[in-house]
């Protein structure tokens, strides 16, 4: 079995001094909690920071790093002085405001990035250091998304999954951080990368397209040599674990106190004091309710737990600031000398309390502006074994997208949100009981256990996709070996494509022009001897003739259709299919071209083309779908094909495509030859299907393809052949 290694920020361990003695142990928390189950019942290993412990002396040291491995937890010290950069700086104060779609908690100069990416080499450092082969690698967090490419580059055969358990913001706010597609490609080191929501998931995906330009196929995108996976894994609570604590005596006392100390029905929010979790607008809600509904005077109370959080920080002073003032406020305008609205616990609070406080509440009030899941929910439902209680959430959570049966709420509409705790007071009781089993049987049934295998099967599947059939580090050998075979060929037959493959696309087919670099090597290429090149494009013959016709190679342009042979200076073109499709097509074109800014139509002699790469990405992704659609329909009869391929719809003659050349060459081809082709699009694939094992092909670049090897890049293509010079 796969020995895991668990990469987090923090170690679920808690390292304090207690009288001047360290002192070691458990930590609570989501994360911690969630993965002490398959960190205690396997052989894995957790690698982490384990807290600012200052001046600690070699044998303390060496018996804390003993202690943890006992544990095993595997420390990353990270230096004092890049600490503040990168917890504070950097995670806590750019990317956290910012994925939670809090822009005015950004600060007006975002620092610590240096400290970040040392972090995370630090971080890969340990990791590559425990690495034996065959362990998955699982990082977590918004701290950590650099780590995956680190590790990829240093470690290129291992299978690495990574986790991100706050939102994902939408595209148009990603794309304001600075350091943007260093935190992407960092993300797409991994085989797998998961979130808690299709939301989430969604956005990530719109930020590859509009910041790195990486199209999504629905759950995976291509980038480099690798297939990369997108997943939906809400995370759950170990639902037993609440419900056991729940029954026990001791929680029983403690609940019954609570219900008995008056008449009061409780109100209860728990959450760690930060600005995301919607605490000030949950205040104000609950003072419009009380002035809205003085019945509930001295008959309800509002317990709220707010735990400790970053409190060096000062946007969390001023919050702390902000919320003593709230409260201070409503209980001096509603209390009495027997009653105060809310009761206020500063602090964490053990499990005991915790449990007894969700099995005394009559209603639960999760409230954030923006939550990745919020664990507390489930909690609270884990723990109602009682089947009562009712749940309010936020819309905004990430536990709402499964949680259909609670309340739901607008945290932003403090005067919708009013009336909303007054209709979870006031719920009848078989409403409530509807409400909770459903919530129950959802939650007992996806529980933090079902997250783990969950996501880890995935990770197992990713990572043997088959592009990991060929181990990433014997790539580059089988690529060296295939240029040997090349270089040492008696006869030498290359079929290569253009766009893609040998020059980057280009906004508009007239812009796509080759540079002197490439017309030199295409002019050293022709004059090696026994060497025959063909150039295979899907663009226009006076295109590439006015690109390619001074150099003496072999053209093919519109996929083959028309031919130049080399040292010929005309073209022969192929039987003239039916044209009757055209006009209408045109007309279409031309119309879903006014409507798509950034579009336009190109119009060859058997083929008819709308290019969308300078549109809007996700509007033109949205109309060619539309417009493909709208063709299928129409020439459903027609002797036409409708391609889609890199932001490009075209509608060609039954037939055309650039494997009609393949048969030809090899006919002409010496015996013995040894023939290569190279593309890097859907029209290449029929190129090497048509091969049929008369050749090797090689695809250029990201995406799912047949050929026998990969290139990443252009760059790659073009050293490769630069080789042959070697």
């Amino acid at each position: 079995m796969s020995r895991l290694l668990i990469v987090a920020n923090r170690l679920p361990i808690a390292v304090s001094r207690v009288d001047g003695a360290l002192h070691v142990e458990r930590s609570p928390g989501g994360l911690a909690t969630g993965l002490s189950g398959p960190h205690s019942k396997s052989d894995a290993l957790w690698i982490g920071w384990p807290g600012d412990i200052q001046d600690l002396s070699g044998d303390e040291h060496r018996a804390l790093e003993q202690r943890l491995a006992e544990l095993r937890a595997k420390p990353v010290w990270i230096p004092p002085e890049d600490l503040k950069e990168f917890y504070e700086g950097f995670s806590n104060g750019a990317l956290w405001p910012l994925f939670h779609h809090l822009l005015d908690q950004m600060p007006l100069h975002v620092h610590g990035w240096d400290a970040y990416e040392r972090a995370n080499a630090r971080f890969a450092d340990e990791v590559c250091r425990q690495y034996t082969e065959g362990d998955l690698i699982w990082v977590h967090d918004y701290q950590l998304m650099l780590l995956p490419k680190m590790l990829r580059d240093r470690m290129p055969d291992a299978r690495i999954g990574f986790f991100l358990h706050i939102p994902f913001p939408a595209s148009e706010l990603f794309r304001t951080i600075a350091h943007r597609e260093r935190l992407l490609e960092g993300v797409l080191g991994a085989d797998l990368v998961g979130f808690h929501t299709a939301g989430y998931m969604r956005s990530f995906a719109s930020s590859l397209l509009r910041v790195l330009g990486i199209a999504s196929n629905v759950d995976r995108v291509y980038y480099g040599q690798r297939e990369v996976r997108l997943g939906v894994f809400p995370m759950g609570v170990d639902t037993e674990k609440f419900a056991t604590l729940a029954d026990s005596p001791a929680v029983r006392t403690r609940t019954a106190e609570l219900c008995a100390m008056d008449d009061c029905a409780i109100v209860l929010g728990v959450d760690r004091l930060d600005y995301t979790k919607g605490i000030r607008r949950r205040l104000l809600a609950f003072e419009k309710f009380l002035y809205d509904h003085p019945e509930f005077h001295g008959r309800v109370r509002l317990i709220q737990v707010a735990v400790p959080s970053r409190t060096s920080v000062e946007a969390y002073q001023d919050f702390r600031n902000e919320v003593d003032a709230s409260i201070g406020r409503i209980n001096g305008a509603f209390g009495t000398a027997q009653w105060a609205p809310i009761h206020y616990l500063y602090r964490g609070i053990d499990e005991v309390e915790l449990s007894a406080l969700y099995c005394a509440a009559d209603v639960l009030l999760v409230t954030p502006v923006r939550d990745g899941m919020n664990l507390v929910a489930k909690e609270f439902v884990a723990s109602r074994t009682d089947d009562g209680g009712v749940l309010v959430l936020s819309e905004f959570a990430g536990a709402a997208s499964e949680l259909a049966e609670a309340v739901m709420m607008n945290p932003f509409d403090v005067d919708r949100a009013a009336e909303i705790f007054h209709r979870a007071l006031t719920l009848p009781a078989d409403e409530r009981l509807v409400r909770m089993r459903a919530l129950r049987r959802r939650v007992l049934s996806y529980d933090v256990h079902h997250w783990v295998r969950s996501s880890l099967e995935s990770l197992e599947e990713a990572s043997d996709q088959p592009d990991h059939a060929v181990p990433i580090s014997q790539r580059a050998a089988r690529l060296e070996a295939v240029g040997q075979q090349m270089r040492d060929a008696p006869a030498l037959l290359l079929i290569l494509g253009y766009d893609g493959t040998l020059v980057p696309f280009a906004s508009a087919p007239e812009l796509s022009r080759p540079d002197e670099e490439l017309l030199e090597l295409l002019r050293r290429l022709a004059a090696r001897p026994n060497t025959d090149i063909h150039l295979v494009s899907g663009s226009s013959r006076d295109v590439i003739e006015q690109r390619f016709g001074d150099i003496p190679i072999a053209l093919h342009a519109e996929y083959g259709f028309w031919e130049r042979a080399r040292g010929a200076s005309s073209w022969q073109g192929g039987e003239m299919p039916s044209q009757a499709w055209r006009e209408p097509v045109v007309a279409i074109l031309e119309n879903f071209t006014a409507r798509t800014p950034g579009s336009l139509v190109e119009e060859k002699t058997v083929s008819v083309a709308w290019h969308y790469r300078m549109a809007e990405p996700e509007y033109g992704a949205f109309q060619a779908n539309e417009l493909v659609i709208h063709l299928t329909q129409m020439l459903s009869n027609e002797p036409v094909e409708i391609v889609s391929d890199d932001k490009l719809i075209e509608v060609r003659a039954t037939g055309v495509n650039k494997g009609l050349v393949v048969p030809r060459l090899l006919d002409d081809a010496p015996r013995g030859a040894f023939v290569v082709a190279m593309g890097d699009d859907r029209n290449d694939e029929q190129l090497f299907a048509a091969l049929d094992g008369h050749g090797t092909s090689i695809h250029v670049g990201d995406g799912t393809s047949r050929a026998h090897l990969r290139v990443p890049d252009i760059d790659s293509a073009r050293r490769l052949l630069a080789g042959l010079f070697d």
